[in-house]
């Protein structure tokens, strides 16, 4: 009952919190960035962005966001930039200049974000919408203006601006469109680059020329830049000046009309609110026009009050619709807050109602309960004390067992030590007879002496849980010792092309430690490092004396696979096996390893970093050293001094076959180099034999088609099953015979061999004589499929053939019925048609059929032809052309060497 009020309290209390939310909160569902290039110093650039902020506020779904650039054209691409990585949902953009932010412009196009050119035009058309006031007729208008004006006559002064922006070329542009066309107007033109050289220039024009009825300047800020300066030259009152722009602020050019100083300004939109309007539009998807026109007006003293007023009469508007806005913004916030609390309020008398029915129930089942936990109370005493009895009786158990493991465990080592001294005597009486012989006693020798190293291994993990260890410390010469354990692993290190490696800062360096379990910390480590590093790595064992800290450290670093992050801290537990392990193994190497440097009051750590690195740390001098387990170095003798090195056998890369004329090829599949080595070694005078260590088995099966693939389950790269799922769902090696050797026995693994379209499941350790028999079975059978479809190709329909064959072999006959009448149609284009090489296609139709694939063509042109005597009245010559022959004396040699028999006599017959 309490579980149960507790969530209805909780589930009302989150349903309230995501109502409160939802009330309180509601996210834009339009995202604009705007790119403004200029500073907000500028006042027509200022206007714009106001402009923009409240035709946004009128919508509260939209997020509006402006990023300034100052004229900075670097910032303004990183500002992009930035909002394409933000996935707005509309990019606007005013440029600074037509051509550098034309690469950033068009990559947001590419996204699929729409994007909006204001005022200024660039160098793409890569862009949704262009909105901004025809410069051109903004010229027009001035040039208009002043020809009326001056009927006709006049000298007039042009400053333009810079040459790099669109609105400067298309003002001019238009301006000079309309004063060309009368011959009386004389115009001369300067450029504006700065302040300064506004004030210089314009100086400079006012010397030279004594007469200048008009000045007509890029904006208003220039325009009252050059009357300033021809009031310093006393020439205001003689010429008049019209700019562009017509902002309706003090520093405008409705107040420079008004003033007297400008005779008249053209009106230049920003189109701060047209844009976001656009935008609006694109976001939900409406259809936009490229071009976006903002319309233009001229103010000169007849009509400057009044558009004076009417923007006013905005500007107020706007204000006034801010100031609503506001307001009813701390309106909603003041409901939502009284709303909220009346939710809150209610959902406490919910919770207060449940607890008064919580207390009225707890009162009656208080007792109940308490009766029950009585009952309960006594049987739980009861089963503890059965418990502790069968706890007891299960070690006792346990104890046995793990004793009998132990015995038998050393029961093993008698017989090993017997196969061992018979192994080496058999060695040394076939030392100079044959090498196959010395080399399968070699192979006896060293796996007999593996067995032996794992049951000491399982004997001393017994003695370590129990506590039974007994340190035989002696002094010893770390380098010595070193280079000993370091000998060990040299043939390994040389078979498989490994740069192992050994060095010291101090050959002389005596340590107290115990060369057994010293011995057995080198082995596990190094027998690590070569079992997970792949052929061609690096293995390198490092020796360095820290002086200052009293220890030796004895570092083992590998370029394997390495130890996932994750898993470090558990690399020392005892049967842990990594993720990334591949390899079957006992997991208590490493175990065993801690322990015994732990004897020695020394440290073991293990990094991974481009493979695996451990590092032993041992305590230099005797101050640590117990007197009492000090022991003569005579009496340690290494347990490895007397084994035999194999013959060098070399693993070549996949091409390493032995390949003879009429043998079967075989691919075996093996990351154990002796056993691949053995098999190899058995089935090579039979069999053309191609050796594999597991890496890129795939590939090399595709390359060289053998006619059987023998594979092992547990492989580095993919297991047994992986490939062999790969092998017989391509249509190319589906019909290669697969036989998986695996030590595991279990029907789990059985089936999945099954599943993956093995035909045949062979469990270690396997008798060579099965092996030997399974593979002629497997290729005999072969042969018989061969035999029988090469002979009749039009019954490929029935279960002989797997699924993929069959449909390979369709394939095939649809492609050649299709080109049934065309005799130049060649092996190659066949190939080209089934997307596979012309090698390819000759292997695979060879191991399914026993015939080459022109043969194949052949075979497939005469059962047609057979089919046309037999059921048409076409003459022999029609039957030879429509079925590809070349002519009918060829089409009739090639039907009676197949048949015996010539066409005529076929039908007749």
């Amino acid at each position: 009952m309490l579980r149960k009020l507790s969530y209805i309290i909780l589930i009302s209390f989150f349903l309230l919190l995501c109502s409160c939310n939802s009330s309180t909160k509601e996210k834009p569902t339009i995202s604009i960035g705007f790119s403004q290039s200029i500073s907000e110093d500028d006042s027509w650039r200022k206007s714009m962005d106001n402009t923009m902020k409240v035709e946004a506020s009128l919508h509260p779904e939209i997020d509006l966001t402006i990023s300034i650039a100052n004229v900075n054209t670097k910032k303004q691409i990183e500002d992009i930039e930035k909002m394409i990585k933000n996935q707005v949902d509309v990019l606007i953009v005013a440029p600074l200049g037509s051509d550098s932010l034309v690469p950033v412009i068009e990559k947001a196009y590419r996204r699929g974000i729409p994007v909006i050119i204001v005022d200024r035009k660039v160098n793409t058309s890569n862009y949704t919408a262009f909105l901004g006031a025809d410069n051109v007729e903004v010229g027009h208008i001035a040039g208009k203006y002043i020809v009326s004006m001056s009927k006709a006559r006049a000298n007039i002064l042009e400053i333009k601006a810079t040459t790099d922006i669109s609105p400067g070329v298309e003002r001019s542009l238009g301006f000079k469109q309309i004063i060309d066309q009368y011959p009386n107007i004389k115009k001369t033109s300067i450029t504006a680059l700065d302040l300064a050289s506004i004030n210089n220039d314009f100086i400079k024009a006012l010397d030279s020329m004594p007469k200048i009825d008009y000045v007509f300047a890029f904006n208003d800020i220039i325009a009252l830049q050059a009357w300033e300066a021809a009031k310093r030259k006393g020439r205001e009152k003689s010429i008049k000046f019209i700019g562009i722009d017509g902002l309706n602020d003090p520093n405008g050019g409705i107040q420079a009309v008004k003033d007297g100083k400008l005779t008249a300004t053209i009106l230049y939109p920003t189109g701060g609110s047209e844009a976001i309007k656009l935008a609006i539009k694109l976001a939900n998807k409406e259809m936009v026009a490229k071009n976006n026109v903002l319309n233009t007006i001229l103010i000169d003293s007849l009509n400057a009050d009044i558009m004076s007023n009417q923007f006013d009469k905005v500007s107020q508007q706007q204000s006034n619709i801010e100031t609503q806005q506001n307001v009813i913004k701390e309106q909603e916030k003041k409901y939502l807050t009284l709303y909220n609390l009346i939710k809150l309020l209610t959902f406490l008398l919910v919770v207060i109602f449940c607890l008064g029915l919580f207390s009225i129930y707890s009162v009656f089942s208080i007792k109940k309960k308490t009766k029950l936990l009585e009952e309960t109370n006594s049987k739980i005493i009861q089963q503890r004390n059965e418990i502790e009895k069968f706890v007891e009786k299960l070690e006792e158990s346990n104890e046995s067992k793990i004793n009998f493991f132990t015995g038998i465990s050393h029961e093993f080592k008698t017989p090993l030590t017997l196969i061992l001294s018979s192994v080496e005597s058999l060695h040394d009486e076939f030392k100079n007879k044959s090498h196959s012989v010395k080399k399968d006693l070699d192979i006896m020798y060293n796996n007999s002496l593996r067995l032996l190293r794992l049951i000491n291994q399982l004997l001393d993990f017994r003695k370590v849980e129990d506590k039974k260890f007994t340190l035989k410390l002696s002094k010893n010469n770390l380098w010595k010792f070193s280079t000993n354990m370091f000998k060990e692993f040299k043939r390994e290190a040389k078979k498989r092309k490994i740069n192992y490696t050994i060095e010291t800062d101090n050959e002389e360096l005596d340590v107290y430690f115990d060369a057994n379990l010293m011995d057995k910390v080198y082995y596990n480590l190094l027998s690590n490092c070569f079992k997970f590093t792949p052929d061609g790595g690096r293995i390198e064992i490092k020796i360095s004396q820290d002086k200052n800290k009293g220890l030796v450290k004895i570092s083992f670093k590998d370029s394997g696979i390495g130890i996932p992050e994750k898993e470090i801290n558990q690399i020392f537990s005892p049967f842990f096996q990594g993720s990334n392990n591949y390899r079957n193994g006992s997991g208590i190497g490493l175990n065993l390893s801690k322990n015994f440097v732990d004897l020695h009051e020394g440290n073991i750590e293990v990094s991974s970093v481009n493979g695996a690195e451990f590092s032993v740390y041992l305590k230099l001098g005797d101050d640590h050293v117990d007197k009492s387990k000090i022991m003569n170095v005579s009496d340690y003798i290494s347990d490895t001094e007397n084994e035999y090195e194999y013959l060098e056998t070399e693993l070549t890369p996949s091409t390493e076959s032995l390949i003879t004329e009429n043998k079967h090829s075989i691919l075996i599949i093996e990351d154990n180099v002796d056993l691949l080595d053995f098999i190899a070694t058995k089935l090579k005078e039979d069999y053309s034999v191609t050796r594999c260590n597991g890496t890129k088995a795939i590939e090399m099966a595709m390359e060289l088609m053998p006619d059987i693939v023998v594979c092992d389950l547990n492989l580095p790269e993919k297991n047994g099953f992986e490939i062999c799922e790969a092998l017989k769902t391509n249509m190319i090696t589906s019909h290669i015979p697969v036989i998986i050797l695996t030590a595991m026995d279990d029907n789990t693994t059985y089936i999945k061999s099954l599943e993956v379209g093995a035909d045949l499941f062979l469990t270690k350790p396997f008798n060579l004589k099965v092996l030997k028999q399974s593979i002629k079975g497997l290729l005999f059978n072969r042969e018989k499929l061969r035999y029988y479809y090469t002979n009749n190709i039009d019954k490929i329909e029935t279960d002989g053939l797997s699924l993929i064959e069959r449909e390979f072999l369709n394939k095939i006959n649809l492609i050649l019925e299709k080109h049934l009448d065309d005799s130049s149609f060649s092996v190659e284009e066949l190939a080209g048609k089934l997307s596979i090489s012309r090698v390819q296609l000759y292997r695979k139709v060879k191991a399914v059929l026993g015939i080459g694939v022109g043969d194949y063509i052949n075979n497939f042109r005469l059962e047609k032809a057979k089919e046309l005597l037999m059921t048409t009245s076409m003459n022999i010559s029609e039957i030879a052309y429509s079925c590809g022959f070349t002519s009918p004396n060829y089409f009739s040699t090639t039907f009676k060497t197949k048949y015996g028999i010539p066409p005529k006599d076929f039908r007749n017959n």
